[in-house]
């Protein structure tokens, strides 16, 4: 697929549908060494005066020390044809397969960042915060019923660095 660089400030998305309908992959790493995972969990906004995604991974996930070790990340999002690779990427790790290979998916590197080039939509990204979920901000109780095994989420801001379509 063709990428197309969009301006940031101008680009437009549906926040909902896309992370909890659509789903994304969320991609770290470095150019032959990189994991992925299917992700509904984040979102869109600005802060601090940037165009910002944030993001939510469990430090069990093998994604996880991807996102620690390297500044940038993409998040990569998909034709409904490609809703059974989503699946593989978000049940599978990549510390027991070959996921790329499983999912039928190509590396694509914009911006020096880990995406696929079946994705129909890119956003790069540059890591500028983290915070670990702490259970005891919950207002609501009923948030900890995500947590049996108390794997707590890490939440990664990143400041938009580029958006292809």
């Amino acid at each position: 697929m063709e990428l197309r660089k969009k301006d940031v400030w101008d680009f437009t998305v549906k926040p909902f549908a896309s992370l909890e309908k659509q789903w994304m992959l969320i991609a770290a790493g470095s150019r032959g060494e990189f994991n992925f995972m299917t992700a509904a969990w984040g979102g869109f906004g600005v802060l601090w005066n940037r165009p910002v995604t944030y993001i939510f991974v469990r430090p069990t996930r093998h994604t996880y020390g991807f996102l620690e070790k390297h500044d940038r990340y993409s998040l990569s999002f998909f034709q409904e044809r490609h809703r059974k690779a989503l699946n593989i990427a978000g049940t599978r790790s990549g510390r027991d397969i070959d996921k790329l290979k499983a999912c039928g998916f190509t590396a694509a590197y914009p911006d020096n960042t880990p995406s696929f080039n079946e994705a129909s939509l890119i956003m790069t990204n540059r890591k500028i915060y983290f915070q670990d979920i702490d259970p005891g901000h919950f207002l609501d109780s009923a948030i900890a019923d995500n947590y049996s095994l108390k794997d707590y989420h890490r939440m990664y801001i990143g400041e938009i660095i580029s958006i292809y379509s």
